[in-house]
Order: C-alpha cells, then structure tokens, then sequence
C-alpha cells in the first residue's frame, strides 16, 4: 500500500522507546517540503496535550554573513562548508543526553534576516522526540558524519524536480528577490546543493514520496 502522512505519523510515535529519547531527521533538497514536513509530524504528535515533541532545525547552524565574507564564501551560502556542522552535532550529542533537569536552547533562523538567532528555540526535559531538518543530515563527510550517528532515523523527501525547482523560486521571492534573481540564484547555487543532497538518498532510512507530504501552505 502507498505510504501515507498517517502512517508516518505512527512511525515518528514509536521511535521513543523506554522512556530514551529519540530524534528523527528528516532531510531532502532545498524546496522538497522537510520544513512543511516536520512542523506537521510536531503539530499532529502533540495534539492538544502536553507538548512532547520539539522540532530543532539545521537552519540555526548557518554560519552569519559577517562570517562567509570573511571566508569567501558569501555566494555560496547553503553549501555544507556554510553551516557550522560539528556545533550542530554537539547540540544533537547534548540533547540525546537528555538531562532530566535542565532546558536546551537551539539556535534557530530568521528568514526575513537570512540569519541565525541564538537561544532562539527551547528544548524542554520533557520532550522525548526531537524533529531535526536539513540539507545534510545524510552527507557522508566531514562532522555531517557524526550528525548522522546521532539520529534514530532519517527520512528523505522526495519531489518531482519541476515541482521542487517552483516552490524554491516561490520561496525565494517570498522573502525578497525578484523573479530573476530568484531563478538565478536556484539555477546557481541551490541546485549544486540539490545534486549533492540527492546522491545521499540511499543512506536515508525511509524515502518519503511527495503523496505522503503534507502540502506547503501559502
């Protein structure tokens, strides 16, 4: 039977397991719908009761502007060398401790900015899953190896590429760019980070195909 949204839901459920907890990655190329993804599995899971779920995204690992320029690396942000990878794993190390007492502050990812925030999301005890997302939680190189080691499971979204390609150029000009330049930069950039994601499929835990994701608002 096709894999459904519901049944997804049921997998994510059942990763904690004696009271451990655990964290899920979820990962894809840019404009495959793992944000879409990951803020429905954290809204269904918790439902109405006490919140249990956190969702602790990559984006937060960006290295700041200030630093690319520095490094020359200011046009390609989003390759893996922009993300401050082996500090990404340390947070996943700290929360897959689970200190029984003490509240985690992730760094979150102001879009608007196009910058990382600092303490920006909290991870309470209480929590028994972590959603995590990114580009790279697959890649099989330098500190990404260690993120990976770190997570119960990765699921990998899976969109047709026209369909891929619309909602990155959409996204792109949500937040600022024109038309051009939106295309420009997903033709550019984003689509060397796509092809170096999509050669990470098959170490993916489950391949999540675009009828089992829930859609994008907006």
């Amino acid at each position: 039977m096709p894999l459904t949204f519901d049944d997804l839901v049921h997998r994510a459920r059942a990763l904690p397991r004696d009271g451990r907890r655990a964290i899920l990655g979820v990962a894809g190329s840019p404009g495959a719908g793992k944000s879409t993804l990951a803020e429905s599995l954290v809204r269904e899971l918790n439902g109405t009761g006490e919140p249990w779920v956190a969702h602790v995204p990559m984006d937060g690992f960006h290295l700041a502007d200030a630093e690319l320029e520095r490094l020359g690396l200011r046009d390609r942000k989003g390759a893996p060398e922009t993300f401050d990878a082996a500090g990404y794993a340390a947070l996943l190390r700290r929360l897959r401790d689970d200190d029984p007492v003490d509240t985690v502050y992730a760094p979150g990812f102001e879009r608007v900015l196009e910058q990382p925030l600092a303490g920006a999301i909290p991870v309470p005890p209480t929590a028994r899953l972590i959603v995590t997302e990114g580009n790279y939680l697959l890649l099989d190189r330098g500190s990404w190896v260690r993120v990976r080691l770190l997570l119960d499971e990765v699921w990998f979204c899976e969109v047709p590429e026209r369909e891929r390609l619309r909602r990155l150029i959409a996204r792109h000009e949500e937040f600022g760019k024109s038309h051009e330049e939106a295309v420009s930069w997903v033709h550019r950039s984003d689509q060397r980070n796509a092809e170096l994601v999509a050669g990470s499929r098959d170490r993916a835990d489950l391949v999540v195909p675009e009828p089992a994701l829930p859609r994008p608002t907006g």
